[in-house]
């Protein structure tokens, strides 16, 4: 009676391992090679439908099946820009960082370079966080320009990095606030005049030398105070930032007027400043 209960039970058990196969082999199809071209097209047209996280998969997957194929240089450069558009972008720098590691001397590697670059400035966060993504966009636009100087590449990188720069200004300038509002005048110093040395050609100069202003004032130093003020006036006269400035020294008693003395003596250009 035990032998038998056994062997119904041996048969139950290879019945039910049979019919789990099956549902296995119908939830996951049996791997089935395709044509490279068929491949290619199908990726193509998810991205033209903009089903850019499929896409990428289908041009990942033209690699996959036939990765010494001419059409799979093509495909990896495709994914990585797929990945792109859907705002992966980690994924598409890592796919272009594998593109150019293997193909440098492909035609398109000035491109890669240029998605790579774009793909750190489109996650440039607000001032008022971390700069590393902002810091890694800047390096990547500098590979761009000084890799290929005369590419239509280049010319839109130097645009993004002087906006990529003059984010990093208004990072300095918001920590320099910071520190100006709590009177930690000299930490505040120290902000604004790397603004100064660093970044001259940001829009935030003319503020940074008015805070500075201000804050040799807070700290008594008239003589750096009247100093700044004359950069700012010699080289934004029509600024506020400079009105501003001047009707501090004014309001705190400073001589200002004296033949003109304090601002003539003092007038210096930008440039030669530090």
């Amino acid at each position: 009676m035990l032998r038998k209960a056994s062997a119904k039970n041996v048969i139950a058990a290879c019945g039910l391992a049979l019919l789990l196969a099956a549902c296995s082999s119908d939830d996951k199809p049996a791997y089935v090679e395709r044509p490279v071209s068929e491949l290619y097209n199908s990726a193509q047209d998810l991205l033209d439908a903009k089903e850019y996280q499929k896409s990428a998969e289908a041009f990942d997957e033209v690699e996959r099946q036939h990765p010494y194929s001419v059409w799979a240089t093509k495909a990896t450069l495709m994914s990585a820009y797929a990945y792109y558009q859907d705002n992966k972008y980690d994924d598409a720098i890592t796919a272009l960082d594998r593109f150019i590691s293997l193909h440098p001397a492909n035609p398109d590697v000035p491109y890669a370079y240029y998605l790579k670059a774009l793909s750190y400035y489109e996650q440039i966060s607000d001032v008022g966080r971390d700069q590393q993504m902002t810091q890694h966009a800047m390096d990547s636009l500098d590979d761009v320009i000084r890799r290929f100087p005369d590419s239509q590449y280049a010319r839109d990188a130097k645009l993004k990095k002087d906006l990529t720069v003059d984010h990093l200004a208004g990072k300095e300038m918001s920590v320099g606030r910071y520190y100006q509002d709590r009177g930690e005048y000299l930490a505040a110093i120290n902000r604004f005049k790397m603004v100064l040395d660093k970044y001259q050609t940001t829009t935030h100069v003319p503020e940074a030398l008015a805070r500075l202003t201000e804050s040799y004032l807070a700290l008594g130093l008239e003589g750096e105070a009247k100093r700044t003020a004359s950069v700012l006036g010699h080289n934004f006269p029509g600024s506020p930032w400079y009105e501003e400035s001047y009707d501090l020294l004014v309001g705190d008693g400073i001589n200002t007027r004296e033949g003109e003395s304090w601002w003539h003596s003092t007038t210096t250009a930008l440039g030669d400043w530090f």
